[in-house]
């Protein structure tokens, strides 16, 4: 079983967003995140190199960027963002990976 740990922006990310979708997310984390987070799936991939994070977690119209150490047993919330289509919304501004 993997640990999870969220970043400080990932917790100022999550506390932007109304407590029915804070508790979306993070059911929606725990559930696919404790084993095996790095196993692709329909709502888990990896992402192209970039500063963020290297995986992604889809929970129906919000995203979980995160990292995986393995080693240790660690899961990395990195950011947490809205996706209206093609952009990442992050505290309600639009922003990049």
């Amino acid at each position: 079983m993997f640990e999870i740990e969220f970043t400080d922006l990932a917790v100022d990310d999550l506390q932007w967003f109304k407590k029915h979708e804070q508790n979306v997310i993070i059911d929606g984390i725990e559930a696919n995140l404790s084993y095996q987070p790095t196993t692709e799936t329909r709502n888990r991939k990896p992402l192209r190199p970039n500063n963020t994070a290297e995986w992604e977690l889809r929970l129906g119209e919000y995203r979980v960027l995160y990292n995986v150490d393995e080693l240790v047993s660690i899961v990395s919330i990195e950011r947490v963002a809205g996706k209206p289509g093609n952009k990442y919304i992050f505290q309600g501004e639009e922003g990049e990976l």
